[in-house]
């Protein structure tokens, strides 16, 4: 049996602690990336979402069928494969479950919690993203934007009450935050079917945002949803 040199065990520590700065760096980047982007782009809704908002007439556009492909089984608390459940694009499993792996390790990381939530937004593996927002409020309470995140999350589940309350609870700890605002609308207008309870938040909406395209886009499918009803 060959012995193995202090020149190879060097090299083998070495190579250990470039992949492990390696991973590091990449989940610092990913999360900074991703709040340069969440301070520029409108609310992150879902392609059913949205294609629900401009549909004439407001008709809502039919949601997903639960478990989509490359996901995981919802009672396994894992994550899906984010390649297979988006056509190919986003991040490989591989990415995936390495980070898994390290919020497991530490779970209160914060920004890796976060980081994991949003990918589990992104492929709508919905009762994941929950438990991932839901723990990194814990770590970082009162966060709007993850609040409203999580909120969504339950929006696309059906729990149309937690998702309102989330909303609300938005809108005392940051009154100028629009995204909270334009998402308690659509639940509104096209989940509860409940267009003029929506108008008090959507006037408020179209006062913070008068120009967005997005929120005009809205108006008028509530507008449209308001004269079927």
């Amino acid at each position: 049996m060959r012995a193995i040199g202090k020149e190879s065990l060097d090299v083998n520590r070495d190579n250990l602690l470039f992949a492990t700065i390696g991973i590091l760096v990449g989940f610092i980047t990913g999360y900074l990336v991703h709040e340069v982007m969440a301070t520029h782009q409108p609310p992150r809704l879902t392609p059913e979402l949205r294609a629900q908002i401009v549909v004439p007439g407001g008709e809502q556009a039919a949601a997903p069928p639960e478990g989509d492909a490359g996901a995981a089984p919802a009672e396994s608390g894992g994550e899906a494969n984010p390649a297979a459940a988006a056509g190919g694009s986003g991040p490989g499993l591989q990415a995936v479950q390495e980070l898994k792996a390290y919020v497991d390790k530490n779970p209160n990381d914060a920004n890796a919690v976060r980081q994991l939530a949003n990918l589990n937004f992104e492929i709508r593996n919905w009762k994941r993203a929950q438990e991932l927002y839901a723990h990194y409020l814990e770590l970082k309470p009162g966060d709007p934007d993850v609040m409203t995140d999580l909120g969504t999350s339950y929006r696309a589940t059906k729990d149309f009450d937690k998702a309102l309350l989330l909303f609300q609870q938005v809108h005392k700890a940051a009154p100028d935050h629009w995204k909270s605002y334009f998402n308690e609308v659509v639940v509104l207008a096209f989940d509860l079917k409940k267009p003029d309870e929506a108008r008090a938040p959507l006037a408020k909406l179209q006062q913070m945002q008068p120009g967005n395209q997005a929120v005009i886009e809205l108006a008028d499918a509530v507008a449209k949803q308001r004269t079927a009803a």
